[in-house]
């Protein structure tokens, strides 16, 4: 009987073996043909030819350090993918039995973004990796950034930070409030469900958690945020 169960774990772990293999060459192909058919460089320029194109120097240092706290806070540590959040969204997936959790990093969502779809499929996340290493390898990290909040959803049709600071807040980026800064900061998350305009007390909510985020990995400290969370309960939207 013993040896018949390490017979069946044998076939198992050579069939995931296999698998492993499959999913592996099946991604890397994905991302060799999508940097075939469009280039880094040219993809770069297509972005920073977009109407409404952002600079990091353009943004509050508060909106740039409120995304990285709540999107990927090992951003300027890692290489383009954060081993230790992959881990616990693998370890929160198998729970669950589902694509619940993520785990990408800026890089990877830049990635995602420019050259993939936004849907859940292992391929595509492996494709994803791949070209996270290359972005990482032929552009600075403020440029990644940069080019990420360029590319992101904010709802409403905004595609670009500046679009969405004049639609939401009829103000230039540099000049939102802090809470602005904060709230705006936690829309690209799910712009269907907390974009101001679909409903301001989840977008309030949504604010809070980045604040909670930026208090976890010590960009702010408690005095500052609890100004923020006092802001949050007095700040009116209205959206003409």
């Amino acid at each position: 009987m013993k040896k018949v169960i390490e017979k069946i774990l044998i076939f198992i772990f050579i069939i995931l073996l296999s698998l492993s293999f499959i999913v592996l060459g099946s991604g890397y192909n994905m991302y060799k043909e999508a940097i075939k058919d469009a280039p880094l460089n040219k993809k770069v320029e297509e972005i920073k030819e977009k109407n409404n194109y952002t600079t990091l120097d353009e943004m509050s240092d508060i909106y740039k350090k409120a995304v990285v706290a709540v999107e990927d806070h090992r951003f300027y540590e890692h290489g383009g993918i954060d081993v230790i959040a992959i881990g616990r969204s693998i370890w929160n997936d198998l729970k669950a039995m589902s694509f619940v959790e993520g785990g990408s990093t800026i890089t990877q969502q830049l990635a995602k973004n420019i050259y993939f779809t936004q849907e859940k499929e292992l391929t595509r996340k492996v494709a994803e990796v791949f070209m996270a290493f290359t972005i990482e390898d032929n552009l600075e990290k403020d440029e990644i950034l940069e080019l990420y909040l360029n590319t992101s959803y904010f709802g409403d049709g905004y595609e670009t930070v500046k679009e969405a600071s004049r639609g939401y807040f009829e103000k230039e980026p540099i000049n939102l409030t802090d809470y602005e800064s904060v709230m705006l900061a936690g829309i690209p998350n799910a712009p269907s469900v907390y974009a101001p305009t679909v409903n301001i007390d989840l977008s309030k909510q949504r604010a809070n958690q980045v604040i909670e985020a930026m208090i976890k990995y010590k960009i702010i400290d408690k005095e500052e945020a609890n100004k923020l969370f006092e802001e949050g309960k007095e700040y009116s939207f209205n959206f003409n």
